[in-house]
């Protein structure tokens, strides 16, 4: 399994995901799962990945082949449409195919494969988006009210950014409360595992202002995740009933 996570901020946008993949205790890897593409300055297209292994890398792949495709339109290519609407509505409808394409071979076995993703970008003159897609292509948008989307094992880490996170959240505090709320998904879950993909993008900015992978050991890291549980234990003991 996974966990990615995005904010939509006014100040910019947050990712965050991990890299484990695991089919079976006896059976992890790491596999990347967030995925950009830009041209630095005209705009930005930032994609996290959850599910089957195989659903993900085949719709990404055909994303790529639709970009360098000489023959590339405004309906085909996520670096050619005019608005971060129509490029939620290309890579919705090509992980539906996909999925459905995976599935009509799986079917003899009684077996299916299913995968969501989170999109997220800006193009020049353009405002900030960010899409979560479901596995039939449909998708929902973040909203001031829900400055941020999940996919994956999302319920561990979901509780610090009910609290933490508004949309006047500085980018600083921003990469604090993700790593945070990665860090509680760590604890609770064999399957979410490190290493972990940060990326950071401005706004207006229509590229990747800031990116960094966080190693297993990471000394910042594991120094944040200590301090946090001692917050944690000291609120805790404060607490009169």
């Amino acid at each position: 399994m996974t966990y990615c996570v995005g904010l939509l901020l006014n100040e910019g946008m947050v990712l965050l995901s991990d890299t484990r993949t695991n089919a079976g205790f006896d059976n992890i890897a790491i596999y990347k799962k967030m995925f950009t593409f830009e041209e630095p300055g005209e705009r930005i297209v930032a994609i996290l990945t959850a599910g089957s292994l195989s659903v993900t890398q085949t719709t990404i792949a055909r994303l790529k082949e639709a970009i360098h495709d000489p023959d590339a339109t405004e309906e085909s290519s996520i670096l050619k449409a005019p608005t971060m609407l129509m490029v939620a509505e290309i890579i919705g409808n090509m992980l539906a195919q996909v999925r459905l394409d995976i599935d009509e071979k799986l079917s003899a076995m009684k077996q299916s494969a299913s995968a969501s993703m989170i999109v997220a970008g800006q193009r020049r003159g353009g405002e900030m988006r960010m899409f979560l897609i479901y596995p039939e292509g449909n998708f929902i948008e973040a909203t001031e009210d829900t400055p941020f989307l999940q996919i994956g094992e999302h319920k561990y880490g979901k509780p610090i950014l009910d609290r933490v996170v508004k949309p006047e959240t500085s980018l600083a505090d921003a990469q604090k409360a993700v790593l945070l709320s990665m860090d509680s998904t760590l604890r609770s879950n064999l399957s979410v595992g490190m290493p972990l993909d940060l990326a950071v993008i401005e706004r207006d900015g229509c590229c990747i202002a800031s990116r960094r992978r966080i190693e297993a050991g990471d000394e910042n890291f594991r120094a944040m995740s200590e301090a946090w549980s001692r917050a944690l234990r000291e609120g805790f003991s404060q607490i009169r009933i």
